[in-house]
């Protein structure tokens, strides 16, 4: 069991732009819209890595930056968690077919934008971090081993931690065998005490067998958190922006479930 505080949130999505614009979508008092969502440029980025930057790195990139504007922490101090089922797809896809044509000519830019700490190395360029940051996979349940990753770092290390979770739909054919629904990210500032800037206090605990996983009320909303895997963490943004006290289930493989306990701050 690791108790840990919210100091900051970030979230972008299809009808999901910001935290504040967001809130009252999560609690049902504004109907859910599921437009478009493009992420914006990555200010923070050099002109030439602005460039450079695909839609997963500015998607990660930009949740993570809003959370931390809302924790009032400095990113050139914070040690990041990157979580992604997938990874960059829409650069994979392009690899690959190259790679089927008869020069075999991979742009580098689409190389070294293919590896799945990409959006690590181009947030240590936007804001000059030296901390330690950690890129991980874990399927569907990506979401939650990353919140244990970066609930473990605070509770050993006894530091500010960020988690960013992001994924994005593959092309065809790709998305035939790995389908993705939507583009989804979001992020949390987790301290290790209660600070001016704390939301909550979440309580995190091994799942359980048979534990089912906390689902939206809203079905557009649930089919986005079925569809995309950094979506998993939809409940536990809607009971952060509900405010009172709860519980949240989330479901995954390999140790990765989890019980987590809100408290208001």
């Amino acid at each position: 069991m690791i108790t840990v505080w919210v100091e900051g949130v970030g979230i972008a999505g299809p009808g999901l732009n910001g935290w504040a614009a967001s809130k009252g979508v999560l609690t049902g008092l504004v109907p859910y819209r599921p437009a478009p969502f493009e992420p914006p440029p990555v200010t923070l980025l050099p002109p030439a890595e602005r460039r450079r930057a695909g839609v997963a790195i500015r998607l990660a990139i930009g949740v993570g930056d809003e959370a931390l504007r809302q924790a009032g922490r400095e990113p050139r101090t914070m040690p990041m968690v990157f979580a992604s089922s997938g990874g960059d797809g829409q650069t994979v896809h392009d690899i690959l077919t190259a790679l089927a044509t008869e020069t075999r000519e991979v742009s580098p830019t689409r190389f070294h934008n293919s590896v799945h700490n990409a959006p690590a190395g181009y947030w240590a360029v936007a804001t000059g971090s030296c901390e330690p940051s950690t890129s991980l996979c874990a399927f569907d349940a990506s979401f939650s081993a990353g919140l244990w990753d970066a609930a473990a770092q605070v509770a050993v290390d006894g530091g500010p931690v960020t988690l960013v979770a992001y994924d994005l739909p593959y092309p065809e054919p790709l998305r035939t065998v790995r389908p993705i629904e939507g583009l989804f990210g979001m992020a949390l500032v987790l301290a290790p005490m209660p600070g001016d800037r704390a939301i909550a206090r979440l309580t995190i605990a091994p799942g359980h067998a048979g534990m089912g996983a906390t689902s939206m009320a809203d079905s557009d909303l649930e089919r986005l958190r079925l569809g995309n895997p950094a979506a998993r963490g939809l409940p536990l943004l809607t009971a952060l922006a509900v405010g009172g006290s709860g519980t949240v289930c989330l479901d995954g493989a390999s140790g990765a479930a989890a019980e987590i306990r809100i408290e208001p701050e």
